[in-house]
């Protein structure tokens, strides 16, 4: 799936709380409900989450090349855009069966 926005590189990097890093590739950055998010899917399995595990976060922009990613820590948050970027899933395979 391409991303929305061609700006950003097709790979950014997490740190996670224990302190290593996250390779993942970026499959979108979406707008939802009032906000921007991004998601994204590991480049390995992490303890406690299966294989195909995307992981979305708030996104928002920085200075320069920086971006900022943000837990989304609220369930119904979190239902909204896991909906939008699932519509988006449901378009790109619409778009390819054409």
């Amino acid at each position: 799936m391409e991303k929305n926005n061609e700006e950003f590189d097709d790979q950014i990097s997490l740190t996670l709380d224990d302190g290593t890093e996250l390779l993942c590739d970026i499959l979108a950055i979406f707008p939802a409900g009032e906000g921007t998010y991004i998601a994204l899917l590991p480049d390995r399995v992490v303890e406690g989450y299966e294989e195909g595990d995307v992981f979305l976060y708030r996104f928002k922009e920085l200075e320069g090349d920086d971006v900022d990613l943000i837990p989304i820590e609220d369930e119904e948050e979190y239902e909204i855009v896991a909906d939008a970027f699932d519509e988006l899933l449901d378009e790109e395979e619409f778009n390819e069966m054409k």
